[in-house]
């Protein structure tokens, strides 16, 4: 027996001065489990996807979720934490939960409270997402810095690439009411360096990284032999999940092997290939991870991710959009909260109700979320089994 998304919550991600973790949990949960049309009392658990590491004194957050309705109180409820894949491992724990036959109706919220801390803090926050024996104080954009000098090294200089997709997501970005920075732009703005748009780790500017970000996301996923009972449902053709090596020296800095596993892993499982996609959320944490994402997905061979944005694949109305809401570049990065948003994005582009973002006929999607620098790999292939 396996699970079905049936009802979504999603809070607007940004700088939500008003909002606590706390209140973003309830927010989200009460929103999921009012569209999905279910009684909190049916709720057989509860997992939230929280990665914290300091960004707030909640470091007990499950049972927060408890306070969206008193019918929750007694239902099991776990926090999961794979560093910015934590909405997903959510997800998958609570599927799993469903097939195992542990649960009927799960209730999954993903997120984070980010921006009453200074930049330096929550580099330093996410920085504990590395592998300290040899990476300590090293922040994210200085790891994924690496990886675009590596890349630039072996395949020569992306720049304009890496300019093309945070201009791209940006305009994407416009069509998302719920995406933290709905502003064009331009590729010259990104492409250029200047006080506003200034090397943040070498060879990375400011427009090639995501955003601090606070927000909500969650999901209400049911066994699929209560379909009948709701409106429409989401499924799941296939979900695979890898883990690779956390040092960065035991792995090619030009190629996401984890990630390229993952995806294969999940196109066999559902008997497809990229080609068969109608559209994919993907984790731009930075640009140049989408770049590289591209050849690990399989849209272009190794070294010609740039391809897919030259020839158009990768656009809104190309044969492979990537990132319709404006991705973690522009949607937002509340940390634990983006893998949930991601399948919640893609559950709705599925159904017909992703509004100004909508992919025409789109049936078959595909999220990938990623942990740490392609470390906790997640990759699902949804599509529709009930309609609204």
């Amino acid at each position: 027996m396996d699970a079905s998304i049936v009802g979504w919550g999603h809070t607007r991600f940004g700088r939500l001065e008003g909002e606590t973790l706390e209140s973003l949990i309830v927010g989200a949960a009460r929103e999921a489990l009012a569209d999905a049309g279910i009684a909190a009392a049916q709720v057989d658990g509860i997992w939230l996807g929280n990665f914290n590491a300091g960004l707030v004194p909640d470091g007990f957050a499950a049972s927060l979720a408890l306070q969206a309705d008193d019918d929750l109180r007694f239902k099991p409820a776990t926090r999961c934490e794979n560093a910015c894949a934590s909405g997903s491992a959510a997800i998958f724990a609570a599927r799993n939960a469903i097939r195992a036959g542990e649960a009927r109706v799960a209730l999954v919220i993903g997120a984070e409270k980010m921006t009453h801390l200074a930049t330096a803090e929550v580099a330093e926050a996410l920085g504990h997402a590395g592998y300290a024996a040899q990476e300590a104080g090293l922040t994210f954009p200085a790891i994924f810095g690496r990886f675009a000098a590596a890349y630039f090294q072996k395949w020569g200089d992306r720049s304009a690439a890496l300019a093309q997709i945070a201009a791209k997501n940006h305009r994407n970005a416009l069509s998302n009411p719920l995406a933290q920075m709905r502003k064009d732009v331009g590729f010259a703005f990104c492409n250029t360096v200047s006080d506003k748009n200034p090397i943040v780790a070498a060879p990375l500017r400011l427009t090639d990284c995501s955003l601090v970000s606070d927000g909500a996301a969650a999901l209400v996923l049911v066994a699929d032999d209560m379909l009948g009972d709701f409106r429409r449902a989401v499924g799941f053709r296939a979900a695979a999940q890898v883990n690779d090596f956390l040092p960065m020296s035991r792995r090619d800095l030009t190629a996401f092997e984890g990630p390229a596993q993952a995806f294969r892993r999940a196109y066999a499982q559902a008997g497809i290939t990229v080609h068969d996609l109608d559209f994919a959320e993907v984790h731009d944490c930075f640009t140049i991870a989408e770049l590289m994402l591209y050849e690990a997905m399989g849209l272009a061979p190794p070294g010609q991710g740039a391809r897919a944005l030259d020839e158009g694949w990768v656009l809104k109305g190309g044969a492979l959009p990537v990132n319709l809401s404006g991705g973690l570049k522009a949607k937002g990065h509340p940390v634990g909260a983006t893998g949930v948003s991601m399948h919640v994005i893609a559950a709705r582009q599925l159904v017909g109700e992703a509004g100004d973002m909508q992919r025409q006929d789109a049936a078959l999607g595909c999220v990938f979320n990623m942990g740490g620098s392609g470390v906790a790999n997640y990759c699902s292939i949804l599509e529709a089994r009930k309609a609204g």
